[in-house]
């Protein structure tokens, strides 16, 4: 079966989708990326992975790009005839799930791994985009051969309740999964404790609440350590300037290292991971730091409850409270038992439910039954 997944861009698919891809081929499936290739072509070759380059734009500032990217996918579906489209997060669903009207005999997987912008955010910019995208959804999704995965319960009963997807043909698939043998359990060498928050520099990443605590930890004389991983992501309209970060460097309350190409060596540099986000689908970098069994902070929100059990592997603390930030990250930062205790729990959390295999098992089982129950309709 052939089987094409569209993702925005090259690092992703590699970061998020490339176990998946692996297993497909191991199945029998012919594998092709359709993404956005910025320095990952030869690694395409090298996995045995075909791949199409389609100039993708996260930005929502692109229109005529994001037409021609129609129109050249309406003629790759239409030529190449693909058994499963499986479409990864909101912009590609969208332009995916349009050309997927004219392959008819193609099954299509619409994969929402958290709301984005436009769903999780009050800005009056995102809520006209929701009056004019809504109805576009329930009209294109709600089809026979349509399908949807979610990470996490909450965005699946939402989109159910707006009659976006057909409850039946929706599925909750936790997360993308995590190489519990790439991320290993790693030990906590550090003398001083040291809390990072490792994304995307977004304000709805809670960054703006995280810093604001690690100003008040240094008034308060708490022996801790505060750094942020990750880059400016300047296609989002919640990107957080350069200026600012570099600012906050300079005053010394926290250490922004940016983009990190090895991230279970990032993570394992690290005490405590916190992530005091305003909404997720299920956030990648807490399953790879439960999976080097670091305890986790988290905000009570959707997605990230999934993988924090509150008292269990982490904390869960309220949305854009710093107090009660401030409060969870003290708690762990002066009871090394405690940490120590959390981490192991959420080593055994991930290895249970969240491993690559569990969740790649998921999704191709899902494939399967697609199949099947396509075929039924057809006798």
């Amino acid at each position: 079966m052939k089987l094409f997944i569209v993702v925005s861009e090259d690092w992703s698919f590699f970061s998020h989708r490339l176990s998946l891809a692996l297993s497909a081929i191991n199945n029998g499936f012919d594998v092709t990326v359709l993404t956005r290739v910025d320095k990952f072509d030869k690694k395409f070759k090298e996995k045995g992975i075909n791949v199409i380059n389609v100039n993708f734009k996260r930005s929502l500032k692109t229109p005529l790009t994001d037409f021609f990217n129609l129109i050249r996918l309406i003629n790759i579906f239409r030529k190449e005839k693909p058994d499963i489209i499986h479409n990864v997060a909101l912009k590609t669903i969208l332009l995916g799930s349009i050309a997927g009207l004219f392959s008819r005999d193609s099954l299509i997987v619409n994969a929402f791994t958290g709301l984005g912008y436009v769903f999780s955010s009050d800005q009056l910019r995102a809520r006209i985009i929701r009056i004019f995208i809504i109805p576009i959804f329930q009209l294109i999704i709600r089809r026979k051969n349509y399908w949807c995965i979610f990470q996490n319960p909450d965005d699946m009963n939402l989109f159910n309740q707006l009659g976006i997807s057909k409850a039946e043909r929706t599925v909750l698939i936790r997360g993308s999964g995590v190489d519990i043998n790439e991320f290993s359990k790693k030990p906590d060498k550090n003398s001083t404790p040291v809390v990072m928050l490792a994304s995307r520099m977004l304000w709805d990443k809670g960054i703006g609440e995280f810093v604001e605590v690690a100003k008040r930890m240094r008034r308060n004389n708490v022996e801790v350590k505060f750094v942020l991983v990750g880059a400016a992501d300047t296609n989002n309209p919640m990107s957080i300037p350069s200026s600012t970060l570099n600012k906050w460097n300079r005053e010394n309350y926290i250490d922004w290292k940016g983009h990190h190409n090895n991230m279970p060596e990032a993570l394992s540099s690290a005490s405590i991971i916190c992530l005091p986000s305003y909404r997720e689908g299920l956030p990648k970098v807490l399953l790879e730091a439960a999976a080097i069994s670091r305890p986790l902070i988290a905000t009570n929100v959707p997605g990230c409850r999934e993988i924090v059990r509150d008292g269990y592997n982490g904390i869960l603390v309220n949305l854009k409270d710093t107090d009660s930030l401030y409060n969870a990250i003290k708690s762990l930062v002066v009871d090394d038992k405690m940490r120590k205790k959390m981490g192991n729990n959420s080593r055994e959390l991930v290895e249970s439910e969240f491993s690559s295999e569990i969740i790649n098992s998921q999704t191709l089982k899902l494939y399967e039954r697609m199949k099947n129950i396509s075929l039924s309709m057809k006798e």
